[in-house]
C-alpha cells in the first residue's frame, strides 16, 4: 500500500474505531491506560537497548525516560476521574475524535507514549506518526499499548515520510487534532497548511540559567554542565545560555572551574556505560555547525569543541564566552553540545537578558539569597522555572512541562499536568441561559480559593513544585462571529473580570474579519479567542504575529473556562543543601 493510501486507510479506520472507544466506560479506559505502565516496566531493558542503538541515548539518559512513560500511564489514567467529576458538576464533554501524535526523535519513547496515552485517556482514537529517525522506539511504545489491551484500530502506527503523505495526515479533514513536539517552524508550517487545525504543540527553546554572586558555585556548575550537555545538548529544555553576574563572571577561578568540569566529561558511543556525552543524532546541521565552529564578534572559546569521529556525530562540548545580547547565538536554538556565557551587571540585568528571548520553555536560577529568588520567580518568563537545581528532567505531575511565548502553540496545557487530558476533549457551551452576575460570583469565588491559583501536588520536604496560573500580561482579544452562542459574551465578561485579564472585544456585527485582522497585530495581545464562525484571515494573521489562537467555546464552569485566561507555570525549587533538609514549618499532630 502506498504512503498516501496508507494514510487514508488509517484515518478512515481510526474514525470508525473512535466511536466504540468513546463508548467505553471511564473505568475501562483508565484500566487499560494504567496497564500500559505495567507492560512498559516489564520491557524496560528492551526499550533501553532500542533507544541506545537507535537514538544514541546513554543508559543514564534513557532509564528515566522509561520511568517517565510509566508515570504518564499512571497519571493520565487517574486524570480520567477528573473529567467524570466535572461532568457530574454540570460540565459534560466529549472526545475530539481522531488525534495524530507526531513526536520528536530526542525523546523517542516517553514523548510518543505520553501523547498517545493522554489522547486515549480523553476518549480519542490515535494515529502515531513517529519521527523517521526513531521508528523502532515508537513501534515499541505502540506495542506496549496493544499488549495492555488498547485495540490496534484505536491506536495505529503509521510510518510515512515527511512529504505529501505526512502533509495529508496533518491536513486530513477527519483528523480532529494534532499533538506535536518539535520546532516552532514545524508548528507554523502545520498551521499554514491548515489554519483552523487544533494543534497542541510544545516547540523550541533557548533556555538560560542565571547564576548570581550569592550562588553555591559548586552546585551551580554541576547543574549547569549537566543541563547543557546531557544527551549532547539535544533537548528542547537544555541550558543553552549561562547568564552570570559580573563579579562571578570576571573571576578567573569561576571560568577555570567551568572549563575543567566541562573537559572532564567523557564523549563516546551510547553503548559505552562510561559515556557522559553521547553522539548527535546525525552530522551537525548548518546552524549547529556554525555554533560549534564559528564565533561571533566579541566571543572567545573557553572550551573549543572538536569533532572526534569520522561521521561527525561525536563532538566534545564547547563553551563560548562573551556572548552579547541580540547576537546570533543569543537568539538561536542550536540543539547540540555548545553553551554560551553572558555577563550581567546584576540580577535585574540578568532577568532582562533572560526574558529577551522569543522563547520561554525553561529558565533556571542559582542563588542563595531568598530575596533574589523571589524577585526572579516573580519576573522570569518561562513555563518551567528551576531554582538551585538542573533545568532538565521534568517529572510527571511534579513538574508538568510546557512553555510560554514561541515555546508553545495551541491550548498550552502542560503535559503531565492536571489540565492536559481535559484539553483533548470538546467542552461545548451549554444552551442554558445564565446571568453575568451569577457567572461573576462563581468565577471570582473559584479564583480566590488558595488551591486554585497555586498548589504543590506532591508536597515534598526537600523540593518545592508550585503549579501556578499567571496572568496574560498583554491580554486577550475576543472575536465573536455572527453565530456566537448567546451566552458567550456573558461568560467572557465574567471570566475577564474574575481574572483581571485585559480584554478587547470584536464582533462581526461591528467589523468584518478583514478589518479585525488588520487591527489585530496592533492590539499587542497574547491570545485571541475565536467564538463562532471566523474566517481564516484572522487565524493566519494571528499565527504570523505569534498570537495564540484559542477556538474552544466559552464555558460557564470555572474549572473549564478560567485557565484560558491565564497560563500555567511551574516553579521547582530545591529546599535542601547538601542533603540537609529545612526544618518543618508545621509539625503534624500526633
Amino acid at each position: 500500500m502506498g504512503d498516501l493510501a496508507a494514510v487514508e486507510h488509517a484515518v478512515a479506520t481510526a474514525n470508525r474505531a473512535a466511536t466504540g472507544w468513546a463508548r467505553l466506560s471511564a473505568e475501562q479506559r483508565a484500566e487499560m491506560v494504567n496497564r500500559v505502565g505495567d507492560v512498559v516496566g516489564g520491557r524496560r531493558r528492551e526499550i533501553l537497548v532500542t533507544m541506545t542503538h537507535e537514538a544514541g541515548k546513554t543508559v543514564p539518559e534513557g532509564d528515566p525516560e522509561v520511568s517517565e512513560a510509566i508515570d504518564f500511564a499512571r497519571y493520565y489514567a487517574r486524570s480520567i476521574a477528573g473529567i467524570e467529576r466535572l461532568a457530574a458538576d454540570g460540565a459534560p464533554s466529549e472526545p475530539l475524535g481522531v488525534v495524530v501524535v507526531t513526536p520528536p526523535w530526542n525523546f523517542p519513547f516517553a514523548i510518543p507514549i505520553g501523547g498517545v496515552l493522554a489522547a486515549l485517556a480523553a476518549g480519542n482514537a490515535v494515529i502515531l506518526k513517529p519521527a523517521p529517525e526513531t521508528v523502532l522506539s515508537a513501534r515499541l511504545a505502540a506495542e506496549c499499548c496493544w499488549a495492555a489491551g488498547i485495540p490496534d484500530d484505536v491506536l495505529q502506527l503509521v510510518v510515512c515520510p515527511d512529504d505529501e503523505a505526512g502533509t495529508r495526515l496533518v491536513t486530513h479533514p477527519d483528523v480532529a487534532a494534532v499533538i506535536l513536539t518539535g520546532a516552532h517552524s514545524t508548528a507554523r508550517m502545520f498551521l499554514d497548511w491548515r489554519p483552523a487545525l487544533r494543534l497542541h504543540a510544545e516547540t523550541s527553546g533557548k533556555n538560560a540559567m542565571v547564576i548570581t554572586a550569592t550562588a553555591d558555585v559548586d552546585a551551580a556548575l554541576k547543574d549547569l554542565v549537566r543541563s547543557a550537555f546531557g544527551h549532547a545538548g539535544q533537548k528542547c529544555s537544555a541550558t543553552s545560555l549561562a547568564i552570570v553576574e559580573a563579579s562571578l563572571y570576571d573571576d578567573p577561578g569561576f571560568r577555570r572551574r567551568l572549563r575543567d568540569a566541562t573537559r572532564s566529561l567523557r564523549v563516546g558511543l551510547a553503548t559505552d556505560l562510561a559515556t557522559d556525552v553521547g553522539p548527535l543524532i546525525a552530522p551537525p546541521s548548518d546552524r549547529l555547525r556554525r555554533a560549534l565552529t564559528t564565533l561571533d564578534p566579541g566571543e572567545t572559546w573557553l572550551v573549543e569543541p572538536r569533532c572526534c569521529s569520522n561521521d561527525e556525530r561525536l563532538w566534545t562540548p564547547g563553551i563560548r564566552l562573551g556572548v552579547r545580547p541580540g547576537s546570533w547565538f543569543a537568539r538561536t536554538e542550536c540543539f547540540g553540545p555548545v553553551l554560551g556565557v553572558m555577563r550581567a551587571d546584576d540580577l535585574d540585568h540578568a532577568i532582562e537578558l533572560q526574558n529577551a528571548s522569543e522563547y520561554g520553555l525553561t529558565g533556571g536560577l542559582h542563588a542563595l539569597d531568598p530575596a533574589e529568588i523571589e524577585r526572579w520567580c516573580d519576573r522570569a518568563e518561562a513555563g518551567n522555572l528551576y531554582v538551585n537545581r538542573g533545568m532538565t528532567g521534568a517529572i510527571v505531575q511534579r513538574q508538568p512541562f510546557g512553555g510560554w511565548k514561541q515555546s508553545a502553540v495551541g491550548p498550552t496545557a502542560k503535559a503531565g499536568g492536571p489540565q492536559y487530558v481535559a484539553s483533548l476533549r470538546h467542552w461545548p457551551t451549554p444552551a442554558e441561559a445564565t446571568t453575568s452576575e451569577w457567572l461573576l460570583d462563581r468565577f471570582t469565588a473559584w479564583s480566590t480559593e488558595d488551591d486554585r491559583g497555586e498548589h504543590d501536588a506532591t508536597n515534598l520536604r526537600a523540593e518545592q513544585n508550585r503549579l501556578r496560573l499567571r496572568p496574560l500580561p498583554h491580554g486577550v482579544a475576543v472575536r465573536f462571529g455572527s453565530d456566537a452562542a448567546p451566552t458567550a459574551p456573558m461568560i467572557v465578561a465574567a471570566a475577564a473580570t474574575a481574572t483581571g485579564t485585559p480584554t478587547t472585544i470584536s464582533s462581526a456585527s461591528q467589523e468584518s474579519d478583514d478589518e479585525f485582522a488588520r487591527r489585530l497585530p496592533g492590539l499587542g495581545v497574547d491570545r485571541v479567542r475565536l467564538v463562532g464562525s471566523v474566517g481564516d484571515v484572522v487565524r493566519r494573521t494571528a499565527h504570523t504575529h505569534g498570537i495564540v489562537v484559542d477556538e474552544r467555546p466559552p464555558h460557564p464552569h470555572p474549572a473549564v473556562e478560567l485557565g484560558r485566561w491565564r497560563r500555567e507555570q511551574v516553579v521547582t525549587r530545591t529546599l535542601h543543601r547538601h542533603g540537609r533538609l529545612p526544618p518543618r514549618v508545621h509539625e503534624e499532630a500526633e
